[in-house]
């Protein structure tokens, strides 16, 4: 085990060190083959209504490798949590959620890029009401993303991915309910969400 943990952070040393070394060869703005770079999401939300109030707050870092000009793969994780609390009874719902896909960039070496992905994602929540009858719900998406990234600095980028089509499969916490498919086309400006990207 000693030897493996030593083994991925050799390679993890090495990885980050020749990702250095390129960014001090090439420099400016923009991305290019061989590219890595980390990304995410925050957000934080609190609505109230009389007695009546939900917090929400969903954390979602990822990471980046260009593996061609202009194309990218990347992966994500995904964390959020809700409390809903009327006043006589509240609910805690949480979950965690791993995404995988690919990214093409069109003008990839600019400050300026655009970006078409298509990306596989698995969501597990549970739903924790104050008394009994708690239930983990497990959901299969796939959708295909605009993005867009401007670079403030040569290292970093504000990042704006719109949610584009996209195709989900719940199956409502199982044991015999019915499932929840469904296809989406995100129109609306809520359906888009912004980042940052650090360029190692």
């Amino acid at each position: 085990m000693k030897k493996i943990i030593l083994t991925v952070a050799a390679v993890f040393a090495l990885t980050f060190a020749n990702a250095q070394d390129k960014k001090e060869s090439t420099g400016g703005p923009g991305f290019s083959n061989g590219d890595l770079y980390l990304t995410g999401t925050a957000n934080f939300s609190s609505d109230k209504t009389g007695d009546a109030k939900t917090d929400g707050f969903t954390l979602a870092p990822g990471v980046g490798y260009f593996v061609a000009d202009n194309i990218a793969i990347e992966g994500m994780l995904t964390y959020k949590s809700t409390k809903d609390d009327d006043g006589v009874s509240s609910s805690k719902t949480s979950g965690f959620g791993i995404a995988a896909g690919a990214k093409y960039f069109w003008t990839p070496a600019s400050q300026f890029s655009l970006s078409v992905g298509a990306k596989l994602s698995y969501m597990s929540t549970k739903v924790d009401p104050d008394g009994p009858g708690d239930s983990t719900e497990k959901e299969i998406g796939f959708n295909i993303p605009l993005g867009l990234n401007y670079f403030v600095s040569n290292d970093f980028a504000l990042t704006a991915e719109w949610g584009g089509f996209g195709y989900s499969s719940n199956d409502n916490g199982g044991d015999g309910a019915d499932k929840t498919t469904g296809f989406n086309l995100g129109v609306d400006l809520s359906s888009i969400s912004f980042g940052l990207l650090y360029k190692l």
